[in-house]
């Protein structure tokens, strides 16, 4: 059975970052942790999540598997070289694919998403027929699937628990694929994920269900008021909605 060589590892590690001309500091801040990870990596300490193996290869240039085994590997190495780097990749990604998501788990998000997009559906409808200002017609065009598209991701797609490596550092940017969540100044971990994802969840419902409602009032109460004015705050409203919330619940859950 494989075992990794903390020490090797350190070292291997080491000299690739010395040779692509990076400090540990601008490692860490590409593979968004702490510089103190990876001195530990360097000291022999400790060894990185498996969840950061494929990028911290690709940024040092060299292959996972040559990242394992802590040495450079040529092209007539026993096994091949291909073979070996498939094998190390499909066990790596299939232990990511085995992460719960949000559509697995019982609950009623998915519910509210849908009647929620329904709701929306026929308010974006009137919105059109009886509302003729510019606003209406380009702002719901903008705010709308945006919500849309995070909606979907909060209530269906999100992982239900982050990888352990978020608990053991201090990481304020979020990534899963297309999707990015930065908060500066705010920790991501598995105590206040769930109150997060709870607090995008309400923020994409509820701008669903009432933006266009929102456009229509404006249109029929406040049709002097400026375009520009008005997208300055709806922009404000929606992407306040969207990082007040889970900022603040992230520092309270933390």
């Amino acid at each position: 059975m494989f075992e990794l060589d903390k020490e090797k590892f350190g070292a291997f590690e080491a000299s690739l970052r010395k040779e692509k001309g990076l400090t540990q500091k601008e490692l860490a801040d590409m593979l968004f942790i702490s510089d103190k990870s990876v001195s530990k990596w360097e000291t022999g300490n400790t060894y990185p999540d498996t969840a950061l193996l494929l990028p911290l290869a690709e940024i040092l240039g060299v292959t996972v598997s040559e990242l394992l085994l802590c040495e450079r590997m040529s092209d007539t190495t026993s096994l091949g070289k291909e073979q070996v780097e498939d094998l190390v990749k499909n066990t790596i990604l299939f232990s990511e694919e085995n992460i719960e998501r949000s559509y697995r788990k019982n609950g009623l998000w998915g519910l509210f998403f849908v009647i929620a997009l329904l709701i929306s559906v026929v308010e974006i409808f009137l919105c059109y027929k009886y509302c003729n200002d510019l606003f209406v017609q380009i702002a719901i065009p903008v705010y709308i699937p945006l919500a849309v598209i995070f909606g979907a991701y909060f209530c269906f797609f999100a992982k239900i628990r982050l990888p352990h490596y978020y608990d053991e550092h201090k990481i304020s940017v979020y990534t899963d694929g297309l999707f990015e969540y930065n908060l500066p100044g705010m920790h991501f971990n598995n105590s206040n994920w769930p109150h997060i994802l709870t607090a995008g969840r309400i923020w994409s419902i509820a701008v669903m269900v009432a933006f266009p409602a929102a456009c229509y009032l404006a249109d029929a109460i406040f049709a002097p008021l400026s375009f520009v004015i008005f997208l300055m705050i709806s922009l404000f409203v929606f992407l306040g909605g969207l990082f007040i919330p889970a900022y603040i619940v992230g520092k309270k859950y933390a």
